[in-house]
């Protein structure tokens, strides 16, 4: 497909290739054509892109996407199908999809769906066709840039339309999702991980019970906390602390989500507060690990690429042993701003950004990377041990 950038503005091509049936527009005017998958429609989300070789139903699914339009690094995406248990979330709360290749005719024993077909069920629309490297490399460069991408089979697309809403939509900064995909009551968990030819497993006699507060929960998160001996009660996004120590938990933890932890941080941290008041044992995730160092008095800021992949290295600094992680995050924790008596446990390999904070004299930490692992490495899955170790010399 044709690609073209914007440099002088007539020097853009605007005139659809032969066979184009999808374009991608990005907020600088850009235009970049392909081939049309999943869903017929348009969507606007900040354009980012993921370096996992699997998992792509995962990411599809994972909340902490909403708001972005996902370019796989990947070349070869649908390959393995899609089926009903590698999902994260119920609704994919992500904007869209960029690949390279085609959709490939799905080889493996557990696809049950093609993924252009759950693509359409789900109202995802997708691009087929682009030069994802030559993109990927703009946005390591360049940063995200906001964009729209569009799927008509018919070629029809209003391209001083589609650049107008690009340019106008206002980006991550500022914006608080964790609403948007947030439970809106409480409710109980107790599914555990998938084992292969038995499914997943239910926990039946938990030791601890702890509170997830769901700022966009990835399902995996919750069986492993199950996997780990815990009860799990799920409460929204908005619930105070007095409705979180109302549950009389052993231990809380604050799960991964989308958007700008400052504007979730609003209502979230005087939650989080009150929490670290109670002397219980804390455990944060991705966002819940920004609003938690929030809530200690640190600052959080935007990233101009962000970490999304399976493959990212971080260092333990306790130990010394580094974990290759799953991540997704376009904001990160300022290190500097933490106040004493937190200190960093954890530095990506990458660019040195923060991992991981704890507190020296209270039972809490955090990481911003995906202990869960799905998809991805099972590296840090000792974190929900961890967290149950806290919760046991307590008792």
């Amino acid at each position: 497909m044709t690609e073209t950038h914007s440099a002088p503005a007539a020097a853009r091509a605007t005139v659809r290739p032969v066979g184009a049936t999808a374009v991608l527009v990005l907020h600088d005017g850009s235009v970049l054509w392909g081939h049309g998958i999943g869903a017929i429609g348009s969507a606007v989300g900040e354009v980012c892109f993921n370096t996992s070789m699997t998992g792509y139903q995962e990411i599809l699914t994972d909340p902490s996407y909403a708001g972005q339009i996902i370019t796989f690094t990947f070349p070869h995406i649908g390959n393995v199908g899609t089926n009903a248990e590698d999902v994260e979330t119920t609704t994919p709360a992500a904007r869209g999809l960029v690949i390279r290749a085609d959709i490939t005719t799905p080889s493996n024993w557990r696809s049950a769906q093609h993924l252009d077909v759950w693509l359409k069920n789900h109202q995802l629309v997708g691009i087929s066709g682009l030069d994802t490297r030559k993109l990927t490399r703009r946005i390591r460069d360049g940063g995200a840039p906001n964009g729209v991408i569009a799927h008509d089979p018919d070629g029809r697309f209003d391209l001083d339309a589609l650049k107008a809403r690009a340019a106008a939509w206002p980006g991550l900064n500022g914006m608080d999702l964790a609403l948007d995909v947030s439970c809106r009551q409480s409710y109980s968990w107790d599914e555990s991980v998938w084992r292969l030819g038995n499914g997943f497993g239910r926990q039946q006699a938990p030791r601890f019970h702890v509170v997830a507060v769901d700022f966009g929960a990835k399902r995996n998160i919750l069986r492993c906390l199950a996997a780990a001996g815990c009860k799990v009660t799920v409460v929204p996004a908005t619930s105070s602390a007095a409705d979180i120590l109302s549950h009389r938990p052993d231990g809380v933890f604050l799960s991964n989500g989308p958007g700008d932890p400052a504007a979730t941080g609003g209502y979230a941290v005087p939650a989080i507060r009150g929490v670290l008041d109670s002397g219980l044992p804390l455990f944060g995730i991705c966002l819940g690990h920004q609003m938690l160092a929030l809530a200690l008095g640190g600052t959080t800021g935007k990233m101009a690429r962000g970490h999304r992949g399976a493959n990212h290295p971080v260092k333990d600094l306790a130990t010394g042993k580094v974990e290759i992680t799953s991540q997704n995050h376009g904001f990160m924790v300022i290190p500097e701003s933490l106040p004493a008596g937190v200190e960093v446990s954890h530095v990506s390999l990458f660019d040195g950004s923060n991992e991981g904070i704890r507190l020296k004299d209270r039972p809490v930490f955090s990481v911003q990377y995906h202990p869960e692992a799905s998809p991805g490495p099972q590296d840090s899955h000792y974190l929900f041990e961890r967290f149950v170790g806290m919760m046991a010399e307590r008792q």
